[in-house]
């Protein structure tokens, strides 16, 4: 596993109050919807970045605005199997 490192300014935690946790985890969270949603990275490997299960993903698409219906017929293919 790579590690990147940012630098965030205390102010930025402060104005969120979050932990340097919390933020690592929203960042996470918020790439890897992007990344998904400009089709760079499927709904597994966006999970995977995320660090949750697939599932919850695609459940949490929406509170971002993102649609789960623009998946490719591959990964409806796979969803549909694994149902």
């Amino acid at each position: 596993m790579e590690k990147i490192v940012l630098e965030i300014p205390e102010e930025i935690l402060i104005s969120l109050k979050e932990t340097p946790l919390e933020l690592s985890r929203d960042i996470r969270m918020l790439a890897a919807v992007k990344l998904y949603e400009m089709g760079k990275l499927s709904s597994g490997r966006a999970a995977q970045l995320a660090g949750i299960p697939r599932v919850s993903f695609l459940q949490s698409l929406s509170r971002y605005g993102v649609s789960i219906f623009e998946l490719t017929s591959e990964e409806l293919r796979q969803d549909y199997e694994n149902a």
